[in-house]
């Protein structure tokens, strides 16, 4: 069959983008520039009629890579219409789906700025965002609709429905929270494309794309500046360096989008290499999780520490330490090996059977668990980095040869990594340069000079060790470390993986406290009262006795400099920003009060 004009569209093959030649010397390997236009018509030109997106269960939300691009390009041009310009910065707010990225793409493929939000964050925080990036819209989901409708009130933004991609136009005027799904608005993506309107309105690699706030863990949130070049790069020179996927291999994504590490590895990456990317569409409880591993069977998978962590503690780490046959096994040096080959099978099979890549980032991953994974040969793989790095600096492939526990891996091989202020074991703060590295933090220069070395490398704030391999080992942050009494440097982050592995331990944070050192725990009280067979009455007393007992233990475990002066029950769960680190900065204070 012949085919039409309207079908003859010329595919850029990984070929002729390898062949491109740059200035600054940077090889190509999916795309032929980096921009966000050059994305989206890349991928449909290579995979136009494969599936691009869907959402667990929703049938008709299926969007192909071909209708994807054809959609941004409507929705640009609707919102050229509107008298928008390049620069100009809109918001996004809401969870992961395939309109969250059509809208981001549709801003970015005409040079305006999208400023994604986290869902998690509060209506304060939301309106703090909101005005320092000097927002000319918002796009939002209805469920955080009433976050920013005080903020719209005020300042009169453009509002988009992120449900529908509808714009609700001021002639409308402002919608209260509970009218917000039924009020009527323009369809953006049935708009008529304007290509000459497009081609003037075309982005450059070194336009800012993103401006990303940060929920740290030392509480202020600081926008990001991230360039199509920084995000592009790093999903590009990392297609194929973890990991060998196939066109239509499924990925299935259960983190928001508005956080770096699932926007760059678990979208841009995966998309270039033409797989189709389901959304869960709900919050990763169990009773969802599991079906949709059972039914969509990923190939693909980007997790934060925490989930695979509860596994471990629930399903896994009971019997491994157990009094049953299976524990006595693990013990015998001549079996184990093949124990925890066959357990790492059945978590494979339980992640739907056809898992190559299960990605771990945003936090560090208890020891305990990954010495697990890599004796159980599951397909882990572990990466390091930040907003500010789009996100990679450092990471391993999925096979037991490229592992080594306690190690990231070796460093991506764009970025130049340094260590500053080595103490005598050789560790010291992670310093990075390379095209996937931020501008810096938006209209904060006093920050932006304390962020960078003078010759220009950004200090990332972490404390870090090579091994004569060149792999990365993270000991701490620099902020946490505590000085001992006689200036040696202890990381709490060690101390408190040795507590989490103790049994009944749900978490724990370690804080210096009146010259000494106190670790704040949490029990799992239903696992305490289960197991002992008493009522959680009596468990959570059994539990301020078993927390205080612990510390003879522990500190029968720990060098002399960094032995735990108290113990304390944490009753209730430690705060957490959305990448599911604690908050240390909230603590001990909010202990006292």
């Amino acid at each position: 069959m012949k085919k039409t004009k309207k079908e003859k569209r010329k595919v850029v093959t990984k070929k002729i983008c390898r062949a491109v030649k740059r200035n600054d010397g940077l090889e190509m390997k999916f795309m032929t520039e980096y921009t966000f236009r050059n994305f989206h018509e890349v991928i449909a030109s290579r995979y136009p009629r494969r599936t691009m997106y869907s959402v667990f269960r929703e049938d008709g939300s299926e969007i192909t890579f071909l209708q994807f691009s054809h959609q941004v390009k409507a929705i640009s041009s609707y919102l050229i219409s509107l008298g928008f310009e390049k620069g100009d910065k809109v918001a996004i707010i809401g969870d992961s789906s395939p309109y969250w990225m059509l809208f981001y793409v549709a801003l970015t493929n005409i040079g305006m700025i999208a400023v994604p939000i986290l869902p998690e964050f509060s209506e304060r925080e939301v309106a703090i965002i909101l005005s320092d990036s000097e927002a000319k819209g918002v796009a939002s989901l209805s469920k955080q609709y009433p976050k920013v409708f005080e903020s719209i009130k005020e300042t009169g933004l453009s509002l988009f429905r992120l449900d529908d991609l509808v714009h609700i136009p001021t002639s409308v005027g402002i919608p209260e929270p509970l009218d917000f799904t039924s009020t009527p608005g323009i369809p953006m993506r049935d708009w008529k494309i304007n290509q000459k309107d497009l081609d003037s309105f075309k982005p450059e690699e070194d336009d800012t794309a993103s401006i990303i706030y940060t929920s740290g863990t030392t509480g202020k949130s600081k926008g990001v500046v991230l360039s199509h070049k920084n995000l592009l790069r790093c999903a590009d020179l990392n297609t194929d360096v973890y990991i060998k996927l196939k066109p239509g291999n499924k990925v299935l994504s259960i983190l928001p989008m508005s956080h770096v590490y699932e926007f760059t590895i678990g979208q841009l990456l995966v998309l270039l290499q033409g797989l189709e990317v389901v959304f869960l569409g709900k919050p990763p409880a169990v009773s969802i999780l599991l079906p949709a591993l059972s039914e969509v069977r990923p190939h693909v998978m980007l997790t934060v520490p925490l989930l695979i962590e509860k596994v471990y503690k629930a399903a896994i780490a009971p019997k491994l330490k157990g009094d049953g046959k299976i524990a006595k096994l693990a013990k015998n040096p001549f079996v184990s090996s093949f124990v925890y080959r066959t357990i790492g099978k059945k978590l494979k099979s339980t992640f739907g059977g056809r898992i190559k890549f299960f990605g771990i980032g945003g936090a560090p991953l208890d020891a305990e668990v990954e010495k697990f994974l890599y004796k159980a040969s599951f397909p882990y793989s572990i990466g390091y980095g930040l907003t500010e790095t789009s996100p990679l600096i450092a990471g391993c492939n999925t096979k037991k040869s490229g592992h080594s526990p306690s190690f990231i891996g070796p460093v991506v091989s764009d970025d130049d990594v340094i260590l500053l202020d080595k103490n005598q074991e050789g560790v010291g703060e992670i310093a990075v340069k390379g095209p996937n590295v931020t501008k810096g933090y938006y209209k904060n220069e006093e920050l932006n000079k304390d962020s960078f070395t003078p010759d220009g490398y950004f200090k990332t704030g972490d404390l870090g060790y090579f091994d004569k391999k060149g792999r990365l080992s993270i000991r701490g942050r620099v902020k946490t470390m505590i000085l001992g009494p006689s200036g040696e440097n202890i990381y709490p982050e060690s101390i408190e993986s040795l507590i989490n592995n103790q049994e009944y331990v749900a978490e724990s944070l370690v804080v210096p406290e009146d010259g000494g050192l106190l670790a704040l725990i949490r029990i799992d009280i239903e696992l305490m009262s289960k197991n002992l067979k008493i009522s959680v009455d009596e468990a959570k007393k059994e539990a301020v006795k078993y927390v205080a007992s612990m510390k003879k233990s522990l500190n029968s475990q720990l060098s002399s400099y960094s032995r735990l002066s108290e113990t304390e029950l944490q009753e209730e769960p430690f705060d957490r920003t959305p990448t599911q680190k604690i908050k240390r900065f909230l603590y001990p204070k909010k202990k006292k009060e």
